[in-house]
């Protein structure tokens, strides 16, 4: 087996190669690791032939979707998964095969309803149902310690004590596992009566991720994080940086159009000189009336530079070509006691 591990904080990846056939799976991939996976696989000479998520995760964004359609191949999760770009989901005790590689699925619900381990060769993938010292946590959307229990000491920890383990999570810097030291040494896993093992689960009080409801979102119905459409819609727009902009300011010729999108309390408290007020939530309504003629150069602003990103490339969809996004905000601009003017 071909192997690599790629860690993203806390999060841990797993490419996985078929020696004889240069096939490959890719297991819990981050959104912000794409051209990394991509880049080990080309290193290594593995053609990527499955992209899989062992649940649906609450504290990142997934890359498979993203995955599945750039490489055109199945994402790949267990039969319980909401997701709608999941194209291959594996029953119970099913096996994928990838080229000479037998992967086996175990279905271990409880972290999530739709959590799954992986069983390949000498290792075992346990996404966040076994995690190294600990288990996945229950109070998230679908969890249930009454299951996760039964997925643990029903299931995994049936298991060969000498088997790898590889979660989906490790905050220590620590790589692997295996069964056998997990059952001796994980406190969670020494509360072995359902009772108290329930009871434990409940009192954690473990913080929130901090980004529970966008990757739950986009996680599970495959929709985009604001990061993405930041992303793309900076692929697809110019910028222009303030040095430039405060020299057009100070010769007092701006030479196209500033629009300033914040709302109007926000222009009325202090904008800079010269700038037009088209508010964003009013853009694609206002737009012919305010803006005539396509062919003008345009350069939109915003208070943090994110929203003026977006706006820029609407405007520019809409058939502004010269529409562009001042490189930084009007927060900025202020904190470098560039001029501002208020109404």
């Amino acid at each position: 087996m071909i192997f690599e591990q790629i860690a993203t904080g806390g999060c841990q990846s797993y490419l996985l190669g078929c020696d004889g056939s240069h096939s490959a799976i890719l297991i819990d991939p981050h959104l912000n690791q794409i051209d990394r996976y991509l880049g080990l696989a080309a290193k290594d000479g593995l053609r990527i032939r499955y992209v899989l998520d062992t649940h649906t995760h609450a504290d990142h964004f997934s890359a498979a979707k993203e995955l599945g359609k750039q490489l055109d191949v199945p994402v790949v999760t267990s039969k319980l998964s909401p997701a709608p770009y999941a194209s291959f989901k594996l029953e119970d005790g099913e096996i994928l095969r990838v080229g000479n590689m037998r992967l086996k699925a175990i279905h271990t619900p409880g972290h999530t309803r739709d959590s799954m381990c992986v069983l390949a060769e000498d290792r075992i993938f346990t996404g966040d149902t076994l995690l190294i010292g600990g288990t996945g946590r229950t109070d998230l959307p679908t969890g249930d310690p009454d299951q996760l229990y039964d997925s643990l000491f029903g299931r995994v920890l049936k298991q060969d004590p000498a088997l790898l383990v590889y979660p989906a999570h490790d905050y220590k810097g620590r790589s692997h596992s295996t069964i056998g030291d997990e059952i001796a040494g994980n406190p969670r896993l020494q509360k072995r009566e359902r009772a108290d093992f329930i009871a434990m689960m409940k009192q954690l009080n473990l913080d929130a991720p901090t980004h529970l409801t966008e990757a739950l979102r986009t996680n599970m119905s495959g929709g985009k994080t604001v990061e993405q459409l930041l992303s793309e819609a900076s692929a697809h727009v110019p910028f222009v940086s303030m040095a430039e902009l405060a020299e057009r300011v100070n010769r007092n010729d701006l030479g196209l159009i500033l629009l300033d999108v914040r709302e109007k309390e926000a222009f009325a408290e202090g904008h800079i000189p010269g700038a037009r007020h088209l508010p964003r939530g009013q853009l694609e309504l206002r737009v012919n009336s305010e803006l005539p003629d396509p062919t003008q150069r345009i350069l939109v602003a915003c208070e943090f530079g994110r929203i003026s990103t977006l706006a820029a490339a609407t405007l520019r969809e809409l058939g502004y070509t010269k529409a562009a996004a001042l490189d930084g905000g009007i927060k900025a601009w202020r904190e470098s006691g560039l001029p501002m003017t208020a109404l």
